[in-house]
């Protein structure tokens, strides 16, 4: 069974908005829901960065449909010890229905503090260790830990979830799909890449939940609808280590400067038309995941919320249903 969920975008929207958007998001026939958890915006268009811990306690309150963070980087900005407290505090906000999302972060969210930038395979190795930690402290017992990145001493969580909180880890690549393999309960990614869940599976990963997400941009047109992309989103289609490795949302300004409309409109499904948006979600779903997020680009929330109950739904229960896989 394929699951479509919605994905909240912490950098475009203020926690209200946000809150506002999950309810309208169940309404609409969404099974679930992710949230991005930044510092920054990827760039000034864009606007915001609520803290999500805070969003998440909000949410429990006004939809029970179940939330992953897409992702959290539990290593240098926030110390892992701290992310178990707000993880677990989460999980039973929202009576188990709570998914933790990891990966190893942006220099845009982590470098705040004037904490080096480590290396790629240094950074998954402090998230192999941010994630044992985590796990010993959702035990409910006293945890002390002297490790390579960490140190925890005589920490004990009070508030815990009845089931440990399952661990979803991040990955763009083959070393890190091997690391998710061995040590997630799950994957998240955005890339339709089949290539990539034969990695996670083959690496201890056979049989986990698999998630993936994407953008779109409803609009009157698909013209109106690639130039609200492109204002809010050119950031999505630079090359390589540079979402990685830019420091600051001036940074990306910059560097998308690069980006044009074309880029950008062959990119993401925009306008009135259902098809390139059930064509989208097919291509997740051919590639093997079990969970597909939509977030919708700029301020037309309501009404892309309205389309995609009305258009896409039913086109798309039809097309999963022809192509072998159930909605």
């Amino acid at each position: 069974m394929v699951s479509i969920g919605y994905f909240l975008s912490s950098e475009e929207h203020g926690p209200r908005e946000l809150v506002r958007q999950a309810r309208w998001a169940e309404q609409a026939g969404f099974e679930r829901l992710w949230i991005s958890d930044h510092y920054h915006p990827w760039n000034r268009e864009q606007g915001n960065s609520p803290f999500v811990w805070s969003v998440i306690g909000a949410l429990s309150e006004v939809t029970s449909l179940p939330i992953t963070t897409a992702v959290t980087c539990p290593t240098v900005r926030i110390h892992p010890a701290v992310v178990a407290q707000a993880a677990a505090t989460a999980a039973v906000q929202c009576r188990g229905g709570f998914t933790l999302g990891v990966g190893t972060g942006e220099a845009l969210n982590e470098h705040i503090f004037g904490d080096p930038w480590p290396s790629a395979p240094e950074r998954l190795e402090m998230l192999e260790e941010a994630v044992e930690v985590m796990r010993a402290l959702w035990t409910g017992e006293e945890v002390s830990h002297r490790g390579e990145h960490y140190t925890v001493e005589n920490a004990r969580l009070y508030t815990v979830p009845p089931s440990p909180v399952p661990v979803y880890v991040s990955a763009f690549g083959p070393k890190a799909a091997e690391v998710a393999g061995r040590i997630g309960d799950g994957l998240c990614s955005t890339m339709p890449d089949a290539s990539l869940l034969d990695r996670f599976r083959s690496a201890g990963g056979a049989g986990k939940p698999t998630q993936a997400g994407f953008k779109v941009c409803h609009a009157p047109s698909a013209e109106a609808g690639v130039r609200t992309a492109h204002r809010l989103w050119a950031n999505e289609q630079l090359p390589g280590e540079l979402a990685q490795v830019l420091p600051t949302p001036r940074h990306f300004e910059q560097a998308s400067t690069l980006v044009t409309e074309e880029m950008v409109a062959s990119a993401l499904p925009t306008g009135p038309d259902p098809q390139p948006y059930v064509d989208r979600v097919r291509e997740y779903v051919d590639a093997g995941y079990d969970e597909v997020y939509v977030s919708q680009v700029g301020p037309e929330q309501e009404q892309f919320f309205t389309f995609w109950a009305e258009s896409v739904a039913p086109a798309l229960g039809g097309a999963l249903t022809s192509s072998g896989v159930s909605h």
